[in-house]
């Protein structure tokens, strides 16, 4: 295969780069309800929006549930685009770096200037557990810095390497059952079986990423309210 693996994560372009537009086009699948009694797909949807906005929003107090329309829009943004990147031929916004970063940074930067805010003594006290013997100040209170400035780069990082590893992964079994096809057709029946089951877990997977980021991003809301 003379193919570039990486070729499907380019920024497409025509004459100008499009992935705004791609990145507005999830919006079409969420309609908004304008009928006294909506149909079964929107019923579904609000009800899935209902059940996870009630997950995670059970452990935050008023000052956190503030934050509601801006978590559910964002797990809702992030599956979608998942879903939608594993179409045949499409681009898939997540696996870039600068925009996972773009995402993470200002809700994370959001989050704890809320609790130096409104917390200012308990966030305060994150950097300086209790009862540290004097000697292991300085290097502690480095050392918890680092690990609250690398939060933001951890959820970007987390996203984009699970999102382009199964992309990754797709491209080099398909391409090899589309040469095992004229070598081998019962191996090449094999690798295309994994193929389906990899499709499958990629599903999983686009949903679960989604999830998983917006709950940490609830979590560090939560720490700092």
């Amino acid at each position: 295969m003379n193919e570039n693996l990486f070729a499907s994560f380019i920024t497409p372009t025509l004459g100008l780069p499009i992935v705004i537009f791609i990145i507005l086009l999830p919006n079409i699948l969420f309609p908004s309800p304008n009928r006294l009694i909506n149909n079964r797909l929107i019923s579904i949807q609000q009800w899935l929006i209902q059940t996870v906005l009630k997950q995670m929003m059970m452990m935050h107090n008023l000052k956190g549930r503030t934050w509601s329309l801006m978590l559910i829009s964002l797990i809702m943004f992030i599956g979608s685009t998942n879903l939608l990147g594993l179409l045949p031929h499409s681009f898939t916004p997540t696996t870039q770096l600068s925009m996972n970063l773009g995402m993470a940074i200002p809700l994370w930067a959001g989050a704890v200037m809320m609790g130096f805010r409104h917390k200012t003594k308990a966030s305060l006290a994150h950097f300086l557990p209790q009862g540290t013997p004097i000697p292991l100040i300085p290097m502690l209170i480095i050392i918890e810095t680092i690990s609250l400035f690398i939060q933001p780069m951890a959820l970007a990082v987390r996203l984009t390497a699970n999102i382009t590893a199964g992309h990754l992964l797709m491209h080099l079994i398909g391409g090899a059952t589309l040469i095992l096809a004229s070598v081998s057709p019962p191996t090449a029946l094999i690798t295309f079986i994994l193929l389906v089951l990899l499709t499958l877990l990629e599903f999983a997977v686009a949903l679960i990423q989604a999830y998983v980021f917006t709950l940490l991003v609830s979590l560090y809301l939560h720490d700092n309210t």
